[in-house]
């Protein structure tokens, strides 16, 4: 019998969530307590040569308030820094700080042992049976503007950062 579609989704959703609170339980033992989902996005979206807060609003899909909202998050978490930008006395330029490079190379460890524990769950077979699935079905964009994307599109009103 086959799955109704709405179930497939609610699964995938489902693993996304897990894996996420999975890392993050992860990253608070590690010594980032402070870190939410939305972090990591952010300061992938602000990347190694840092961005202005428009250009971090039109990256993650959000608005310039909303994305001011979010730096001063980082900054206040110690992930972001502002810098005068040269010739534009009213823009500031985001950069990840030290400690946001140290968090980011966390998380991508972290996110290695989340995926081992499925691979531990699944077996081998089947772990690469389900990423060879998922590349399959998957939409290849990138997903920089996931959280722009899901508050777009969601009903919810949880004020709460990555929330």
């Amino acid at each position: 019998m086959s799955e109704p579609g709405w179930r497939v989704v609610l699964l995938l959703a489902g693993a996304f969530r897990g894996s996420i609170d999975a890392l993050h339980d992860d990253l608070a033992e590690q010594g980032y307590p402070e870190a939410r989902p939305l972090h990591g996005f952010a300061l992938q979206a602000i990347g190694p040569d840092g961005c202005t807060i428009n250009e971090l609003g039109q990256r993650l899909g959000v608005s310039k308030q909303a994305a001011a909202k979010t730096a001063a998050g980082l900054e206040k978490s110690g992930y972001a820094s502002r810098e005068p930008v040269p010739g534009d006395r009213r823009a500031v330029l985001l950069r990840r700080t030290p400690r946001a490079e140290e968090f980011l190379a966390a998380s991508a460890a972290g996110f290695e042992r989340v995926m081992d524990g499925w691979r531990l769950r699944l077996g081998d077979a089947r772990f690469d049976a389900l990423v060879d699935a998922l590349a399959d079905v998957a939409d290849e964009r990138p997903v920089g503007d996931l959280p722009g994307w899901l508050s777009r599109r969601s009903s919810t009103t949880d004020e709460r950062p990555g929330g």
